[in-house]
């Protein structure tokens, strides 16, 4: 469930992907599972460690070829991903932990997927050492787009600007597994390239947008 901190100031925040009205309108798509999950008395913390068994179950698939249902498969544990957060709104349960223990699970989905990737990579590439390079790349990009994020919340102000965070990110990644599978390996080729130049340019404007806000923050002290 990783929400987003509030803008710091009328700093330009930067605009990702996809629009707030189309991640709402998802949102939307899913408040039946929600209601569905608040019958069977499920908490938010189940929701999140079953979306990690569909990712490290759909990851494997990926990796030993099977790439559709593998796709398939990471759509529903994304979708998981998003129910958690509502969930613990709907519910008012969420917990210091429960954040803690998604945002830990985020991460460790984030790297599974990668890993299966990298896996197929291996065994269907004549030549993977680029393509390898490209996903190492998006991996270390995506994950210093969320240590930014938390790095600038623990110093009291926001950085959630950008042009890819995690949900654009598993949009791409699913949308290029789905095209290899469909027999368009170099889809999936060319979206970790993308997926590599979007998280370096995310974590970018994050840091200037820090520095930004951290010198408005000084400025009004001083004054």
């Amino acid at each position: 469930m990783s929400a987003s901190g509030q803008g710091t100031g009328t700093l330009p925040r930067g605009t990702s992907i996809f629009s707030t009205r189309v991640k709402e309108s998802g949102r939307a798509i899913l408040a039946p599972v929600v209601r569905l999950a608040v019958a069977m008395r499920l908490t938010p913390n189940t929701i999140t460690v079953i979306g990690l068994v569909i990712t490290i179950v759909a990851s494997t698939l990926i990796a030993f070829g099977w790439l559709l249902l593998g796709a398939a498969l990471l759509t529903a544990g994304s979708l998981l991903d998003a129910v958690d957060g509502a969930l613990a709104r709907a519910q008012g349960s969420g917990t210091p932990f429960g954040s803690f223990l998604d945002s830990t699970l985020d991460r460790s989905g984030e790297a599974i997927i990668y890993i299966g990737i990298g896996g197929w990579l291996m065994s269907s590439q004549a030549d993977p050492a680029w393509p390898m390079l490209a996903l190492m790349i998006a991996l270390a990009g995506s994950f210093l787009v969320s240590y930014s994020h938390a790095r600038a919340q623990g110093i009291g102000l926001a950085a959630d600007v950008g042009l890819a965070p995690r949900t654009e990110r598993l949009v791409l990644v699913i949308a290029g597994v789905a095209l290899a599978g469909f027999g368009f390996a170099t889809g999936l080729l060319g979206i970790l390239v993308i997926l590599a130049t979007l998280t370096v340019a995310t974590v970018i404007q994050r840091i200037w947008h820090v520095w930004h806000a951290s010198q408005a923050s000084t400025s009004s002290k001083e004054n």
